[in-house]
Order: structure tokens, then C-alpha cells, then sequence
């Protein structure tokens, strides 16, 4: 036994280890090796970060290069001889609010035809769009002195010549702008109707206000109900639930309801809202009660998180000096916490608001032609608008579906910017 046991006290293994050789050739080829691993790591990082700048700026540059298109108008000015026409109207009739009546039997969209043909050629009334006599009603609405005098109505231009404008068009086409454009009669500039109209069938006259105004109506009732439910949901689970399997039970439900599909949400409003409780149908209403439902438990996550992150030092200092569990809850926990809570909320609205599969089941896609004046009146939202458009068939409403893109876009970055202002405006270092 005394053969096999080291005699005498155990030598530290580091004394017996030899020097490193950092110049021998095996350690040479290692250290290569590191550096190449080390290398090959930051050029794979490097890829991917340009991979995904390259991917966004395609979806940029695309939206962008297809989308401006839909925020200019082309109009073209049509000589119009009222006098001549001999409308069955005077212009008392069109001050009053019997204007569109008095209008009714007036012949005006044959007149508009005519007008173009004798400015135009035979097929010139072929260059306007269907609602370019919706043009010549408003203008008599606004001047009735019109009646008696002619006058260059800006009529708006069909998609056939907007197509000739951009290089693109058809033949026939072609050469009636060849003639619009020889007359000195087209006018090009910003399309305000876009942001001030609702949705219609002509791709000349659509515009994205109703889609935006219903957005808008949406949001309000998904954040009236989602954030006090949710952040009070929140302070329970966090400052007063007991310890127990039926809290881990809530606890486990609410991060599992956070990753269910939106469309199950769609389904749950639908037989919820509209088969048990009879609300409005393609109202803000139900669209809002859905997708509050949707992001109740991202608040709920994103508020706990916020609660939790406060010292618990705040909280025994307000007890030590008296404060009871709801002061010390209201009155110094979520005022510390607010940052992370409205985080949190602002980036669910903003998932909300791009959220199209429970809105569609709940039937916000019908055609609203009339902004919204209320969260009971009929509405879509920009998501489901773009979605509608996407679908239609005429040339016009490709630059329209990417203008309403653009839209949405520049509505999601204003509320992402917004969440990262208020984070860093009320945001406290401990």
C-alpha cells in the first residue's frame, strides 16, 4: 500500500504544469483557429445585419416608388358652357339645401361628356373618370353663378390616362393625352381628397380618411377597455394574489393567451360580441372590444415586468413611514413603474393596429363610402382597407394600396416613437 500513495504533502497541480509555449507551432495553430472562429462570427453577424437592412430597404423603396404615385392627382380642364346647356336650375335653388335635389334631374354627367368630346375629340369624355361629374355638381354648389356663364371645370382624369401619363398606357390612350396635352388642359399636383375622402368605387376618388377615422375610434375603445384591466390585472397578480397553484394556474394562461393566433380572438368577438350580446356589426366597437381582448395579456406581461423591476426598498420605506398597501401601491409603485407600463401598451396598440385577421372575421370589410361619426357606424380600418384595395382589379388601386401602406406605415413609427419618447421621458435609474 506505501508503494502505491505519493509519500510526503500533495504538490499543487500548477507547479508540476510546464510554462505555456506560446510559440510552438500547436499553439500558433490554435490561437489561428480562435481568431478565424472569432472572424467568421462577426462576418456572419455583419450578413445577417445587412441581410435584414437590405430585405427592409427593398419593402421601403418599393412601398415608397409605387405609393407616391397615389398621392398626386391629374385633372384636366374641361371648358363647360352652362349657359348654353340650359340646366332646369337657378341659382337661388342651388344656395339652399335643396341643391343636390334641384341637381338630381340636371343631365349633368351627359353634360360633362359632351363637354369633353367638344374639347377633346369624339372618345374625349373616355379620358374622365365616372365621378367627374360628382366635380361639376360640387362646383355649381359652390359658385351658382355658374348657371348662367361657362366656365373650365379640373375634372379628374380615369385610369387609362394616368397610366398614358406614367409612359404605360394603351394606344388609343396615348394619343388622346397626345390632344389633352396639345390643348395646354392637364394640371398635375398633391391629391388632397386622399386624406380627406372615404372609400369609393372609382380609383380616381377613393380616399383613406374613413379608414384612418375608424382606426382611430378603434384604438380609443381597445385602450379604454385593455389598459386599466390590464395594469389592475397587474398590480393584483404582482402586490396582493396569494402564492398558491390557482396563481400560477392565471399566470400560465395569461403568457399562453399572449401567443394565440389573432384569428381565434376574431372567432371568440364574433360568437361573443355579435351572436350573444347583438352589438353593431363593422362597428369600432366590436372591433375595439376584440382587439382588447387580443392585447390584455401583453399588458398584463409587460405591466407585471414594469412592477417587479421597482426596488422592493420603495415599498418597505413608504410602510416604514405609515402608508398603507393601496398608497404605497398608487401612490409610489406605479408612478416608478408607469415607463415600462406604457411601453408595453403602446407597443400592443400598435400590434393591434396592424392586426387584420380578427377584424375581417368580426366583418369589418364591408364598403364604407361615409366616414365613421361614432364606435357604433359602420367602419374599416387601415389594415383592412389596404386589404380591400389590394384585392381590386384596376390599375388605379395599385398606387392607392401602397399610398394607404405608407399611411399605416407612417402611423405605426409615430406610435413606436411615441413609446420611446415616454420611455426615456419618465424613465428612472436606480
Amino acid at each position: 500500500m506505501s508503494d502505491m500513495m505519493p509519500s510526503g504533502p500533495a504538490t499543487p497541480f500548477a507547479e508540476n504544469r510546464a510554462p505555456t509555449d506560446w510559440t510552438s507551432r500547436a499553439m500558433t495553430r490554435r490561437i489561428r483557429r480562435r481568431y478565424a472562429a472569432e472572424r467568421r462570427f462577426r462576418f456572419f453577424g455583419l450578413a445577417a445585419v445587412i441581410l435584414s437592412a437590405c430585405f427592409l430597404a427593398f419593402l421601403l423603396i418599393t412601398m415608397v416608388s409605387n405609393g407616391l404615385g397615389g398621392f398626386m392627382r391629374h385633372e384636366v380642364r374641361v371648358p363647360i358652357d352652362f349657359a348654353r346647356a340650359e340646366l332646369n336650375v337657378t341659382p337661388e335653388q342651388l344656395r339652399g339645401r335643396g341643391a343636390d335635389l334641384a341637381l338630381a334631374g340636371a343631365g349633368l354627367e351627359e353634360l360633362t361628356g359632351n363637354a369633353a368630346r367638344a374639347a377633346f375629340g369624339p372618345n374625349g369624355a373616355d379620358a374622365l373618370a365616372t365621378s367627374a361629374w360628382t366635380e361639376v355638381r360640387k362646383a355649381l354648389k359652390d359658385d351658382p353663378s355658374l348657371v348662367g356663364r361657362s366656365a373650365a371645370i379640373s375634372l379628374p382624369v380615369n385610369a387609362d390616362i394616368e397610366s398614358a401619363i406614367k409612359g404605360s398606357g394603351s394606344p388609343e390612350a396615348e394619343a388622346l393625352l397626345s390632344r389633352i396635352t396639345a390643348a395646354d388642359a392637364l394640371d398635375s399636383g398633391f391629391d388632397g381628397g386622399f386624406l380627406t375622402e372615404a372609400d369609393a368605387t372609382d380609383s380616381t376618388a377613393v380616399g383613406i380618411w374613413g379608414a384612418v377615422k375608424g382606426s382611430l375610434f378603434t384604438m380609443l375603445v381597445t385602450l379604454v377597455i385593455a389598459f386599466p384591466i390590464g395594469v389592475l390585472s397587474a398590480v393584483y397578480l404582482e402586490e396582493y394574489a396569494p402564492r398558491n397553484r390557482w396563481t400560477d394556474l392565471i399566470e400560465v394562461s395569461i403568457n399562453n393567451l399572449a401567443a394565440v393566433p389573432s384569428i381565434i380572438f376574431g372567432l371568440l368577438g364574433l360568437a361573443v360580441f355579435l351572436s350573444v350580446f347583438h352589438l353593431p356589426r363593422s362597428a369600432s366597437l366590436v372591433g375595439g372590444l376584440t382587439l382588447a381582448l387580443m392585447i390584455m395579456p401583453v399588458i398584463v406581461i409587460a405591466s407585471r415586468n414594469a412592477i417587479k423591476a421597482v426596488p422592493p426598498s420603495i415599498r418597505d420605506a413608504a410602510l416604514g413611514v405609515g402608508a398603507s398597501r393601496v398608497q404605497v401601491v398608487f401612490h409610489h409603485v406605479l408612478p416608478l413603474a408607469l415607463p415600462g407600463i406604457l411601453t408595453g401598451t403602446i407597443i400592443g396598440m400598435a400590434r393591434a393596429l396592424g392586426e387584420t385577421a380578427p377584424l375581417l372575421m368580426i366583418g369589418m370589410r364591408a364598403f364604407i363610402a361615409t366616414p365613421p361619426g361614432g364606435v357604433t357606424d359602420p367602419a374599416t380600418v387601415l389594415p383592412v382597407q389596404i386589404f380591400l384595395w389590394s384585392d381590386q382589379v384596376g390599375r388605379g388601386f395599385v398606387e392607392r394600396t401602397s399610398a394607404a401602406i405608407i399611411v399605416l406605415l407612417a402611423f405605426l413609427l409615430a406610435m413606436n416613437a411615441l413609446a420611446i419618447y415616454l420611455r426615456n421621458r419618465f424613465e428612472t435609474r436606480w
